[in-house]
This record gives C-alpha cells, structure tokens and sequence, in this order.
C-alpha cells in the first residue's frame, strides 16, 4: 500500500475508534487528533516522517534526500514541530529534528509505521539516499578518529582490557529490562550500543560535536534508531528531569573542573528508584594524563565518589575495581559504582 493510502486508511481507523472512546480518543480531543492527522497526512510529511524514525536529521540532511528547496524542506518540519510530531534542538550551529518521544503523539506515529509499506518505491529511494548521508557522517567520523587514536591507545594500554571493562559494567547493572537510559560524555557512543538491548530508548549527551560525529556514525551502523545524541554541558543538561531510569557516567570526572556538580546535576535526570553507573579511575601518580591528555583530576577513591553520590542523594549498592595483571604505580586501575537513587516514601 503506497504511504499516501496508509494515512487515508488510518485515519479512517482512528475516526472509528473515536466513535468507540477507544485509542487516541482516551487522550487527545477531536479538534487535536485532526490537526495531528492534518499535519502528517501529506506525502513529503510522510516521507520525513519515515526517515526520521531512523535517526535525527538536519534541514540540509533532508534536503539531500529529498531533493527538495530548503524553504519547502523548513515549512514541511515547522508544520510537524507545531503539531507535536517533531521535537528541534540545537547542535552548535546545526539544528538537529528528531520524532517526539511525548505520549500520544509518539503513539500517533508508531501507528503511522504499522500501516507503512517500508517497500514502497518512493520510501526506498529515501531510504537508499539515506544511507549515502551516513556513509559522509561515517568517513568525517573516520577521519577524526584516526587523528586521535593513538592518545586513545595509549591510555587504553595502561589498564584492563575494555571489553572486560564492558562484561563487568554489564555485570553490574543486570539484563532486566528498563525505559530509558542517559550516557553523559557519550563520546563515540559505545556505551549506549553496549547497554541498546536492555533499554527502549537512549540518550548520548557530549560536548563536543566532533564526538557526536563519531557516536552518530557507530549508532547508523547499529541501527539503533532509538537513540539520540545531543550536544549538551554536563553541568547544566539539556534534559527533564526524573526521566531516566539509568545515567552513565563512563571515563568522563577526569576531564571536569568540578565533578561534584556534574554527578548532582545527572542524579536530577534520574527517576526514583534509577541507577547511576560511574567508571572512572581510582588515584593514580601519571602526571603524563594531566599534562598531554587534558585529565584534570588524577582519579577518585572509594570514600570521595561515595560521599560525592551520597550528597546527590543516591546509595552506592555496588563497586568494584579492576586492577591490570602487572598492577604497578604506571598503570591504572578502573573503578566502578553503581549507585541508586531513593524512592519517595509515601505519606
């Protein structure tokens, strides 16, 4: 069924069910579900619509795929940002348009897709342009990587291997399934394809656009279109709060002024009863780090990150260190905590 038809013949069925106080018409009026309807029921509309759903896009982005003017492209997303069906942040210069993940819209447009024929020629041209954009995203990636990797290596060399890194992080949190996880200092974007299969929705927050580049580029690749990246300060996130049911925090205090600030500032992202889950290093001599690698703090003890999490309102449950088979003052030992926040007690 061409995507222009599956609009019509949804529409048709969310009217019956209006008529029935069933779906929609348990949250959104008449008046609202039209103009909803309205705004996504035109085929280019459509068309963003499916390829938003595989990951955020810019205007320019679009435009590429589409093959259409930036001013038709800009009405084309101010109609469906007004309506609710797309959420705009910015990146730097870049504005970045992602689907609304808000209750009934987000329901809305997971509706849409269930009538969607993905093999529709129209959708797979789109789609096929798609791939050609991420292709650039993943060779500008590629190219900062190598300018930087051999830093990387080197740091890594000092210290277990990541993968054990990973198995113990994993180990830590456990497989239950939760909504929403939040990596802080996302950087290549590692840790939210690590944890993708636990989490229904993901969140990568980094200050530098260079490593959203390289976390965009890993994700495509994945096929994770349930997560995000935003550029965003640590200190003052770009975030609701009590929205996450897990926040991580990997290899990222040592670079900051002020880590106190930016574990109290995560624990607000936190919903009752989420975990925070911090790696970092525990104290270490290497004065190399701070000089040629811009690590500010040269790691953290037990008794400091607990009293830090503690004063942020949330209970370490579980730690662990990973000491290097040759332990030695010139290498590194990786600590982990995993801390929980409280759960209001009712009155």
């Amino acid at each position: 069924m061409p995507a222009c038809q599956s609009i019509m013949s949804y529409i048709s069925m969310s009217l019956c069910q209006f008529r029935h106080g069933k779906d929609l018409s348990q949250f959104l009026s008449l008046d609202q579900t039209v103009n909803l309807l309205r705004a996504a029921g035109e085929p280019t509309r459509l068309r963003m619509l499916a390829l938003l759903a595989e990951g955020d896009l810019t205007v320019s982005d679009l435009i590429d795929i589409l093959g259409q003017s930036q001013p038709r492209i800009s009405r084309h997303l101010k109609l469906l940002s007004e309506a609710g069906l797309l959420e705009r942040y910015q990146e730097g210069a870049w504005a970045y348009f992602r689907l609304t993940e808000h209750g009934q819209r987000e329901g809305l447009i997971n509706s849409f897709f269930q009538q969607f024929d993905m093999n529709d020629p129209q959708i797979q041209r789109d789609r096929e342009r798609l791939e050609a954009v991420r292709l650039r995203r993943a060779q500008r990636a590629a190219d900062y990587f190598s300018q930087n990797a051999t830093g990387w290596d080197k740091i890594r060399s000092l210290h277990v291997d990541e993968k054990q890194v990973e198995a113990a992080m994993l180990e830590l949190v456990g497989d239950d399934k939760i909504g929403s996880m939040l990596d802080l200092g996302t950087g290549t974007g590692r840790i939210l394809e690590l944890f993708s299969p636990i989490f229904e929705r993901g969140t990568g927050i980094d200050a530098s656009r260079d490593m959203l580049s390289l976390a965009r580029s890993r994700l495509d690749d994945a096929r994770l279109s349930r997560v995000q990246t935003r550029q965003g300060d640590l200190y003052i996130l770009p975030t609701q709060a009590n929205s996450f049911d897990l926040v991580s925090i990997h290899q990222v205090l040592h670079y900051l002024e002020d880590p106190a600030s930016a574990i109290r500032e995560a624990a607000k992202a936190l919903a009752p009863g989420g975990r925070m889950l911090i790696a970092d290093f525990a104290p270490h001599e290497l004065e190399f780090l701070r000089q040629d690698h811009a690590h500010l703090r040269l790691g953290f003890s037990d008794e400091q990150m607990r009293e830090w999490l503690k004063a942020a309102g949330l209970q370490v449950v579980k730690s662990l260190d990973l000491q290097p088979d040759n332990p030695s003052k010139d290498k590194l030992t990786v600590s982990l905590w995993l801390a929980e926040k409280s759960v209001p007690i009712k009155q």
